[in-house]
């Protein structure tokens, strides 16, 4: 059986930080023997991304069924666009939590780690996020008990943090690698035309 990531998509989240997860796992169901699912999900039935892209996801949240699911993929997104109102619903922080506790991959980019730490699990834990606007949300990071790097990318056993929207394919891939393995993560990227080294 294929193995499956949850995208969790808040209102006002960044589009191309959600759509580097689509495409990498839509690539790896593509061309790999092992391939990846991803399935979308959200509070609402359509969900207005920062820059106005609307989407609706695939499974309402809750028909959600952690049991079903590998790992978790939480793309970051602006404040002004309600992004923290969808990020911080304790019901998302439930979920959170029970990925944590089952020691299932998280992966976030830039500020989707906020969630994270507000879930409790960062509690001197290794981690990082936007590092922009004299580094308010890193300080955030820090007041709810993150143990704040200052590198583009942080993993911190399960649970991948970075720092924004230039981190994203990275981030995707690595989950991709704690999924599979990095011959299947070369294979993708050798179909998506990326040169390897």
């Amino acid at each position: 059986m294929a193995k499956k990531v949850l995208l969790f998509l808040s209102e006002g989240f960044e589009a191309y930080e959600a759509s580097v997860f689509t495409d990498v796992f839509g690539w790896s169901r593509e061309v790999s023997i092992n391939p990846v699912d991803l399935v979308t999900t959200g509070f609402q039935s359509t969900i207005k991304c920062y820059w106005n892209l609307i989407i609706t996801p695939e499974l309402p949240f809750d028909q959600v069924d952690i049991n079903d699911f590998d790992a978790l993929a939480i793309p970051g997104g602006a404040e002004e666009a309600g992004f923290f109102q969808d990020a911080y619903d304790e019901r998302f922080l439930d979920l959170i939590r029970e990925f944590d506790k089952q020691g299932k991959p998280i992966a976030a980019i830039c500020v989707a780690a906020m969630p994270i730490a507000k879930s409790g699990i960062l509690k001197d834990r290794k981690a990082t996020t936007w590092d922009l606007n004299n580094g308010v949300r890193r300080k955030q990071l820090s007041d709810f008990g993150a143990n704040v790097q200052d590198k583009d990318l942080v993993i911190d056993r399960n649970i991948i943090t970075s720092t924004g929207p230039a981190t994203s394919l990275s981030v995707a891939f690595k989950l991709l690698e704690m999924l599979t393995d990095i011959e299947h993560v070369n294979e993708i990227k050798r179909n998506m035309r990326f040169k390897l080294d």
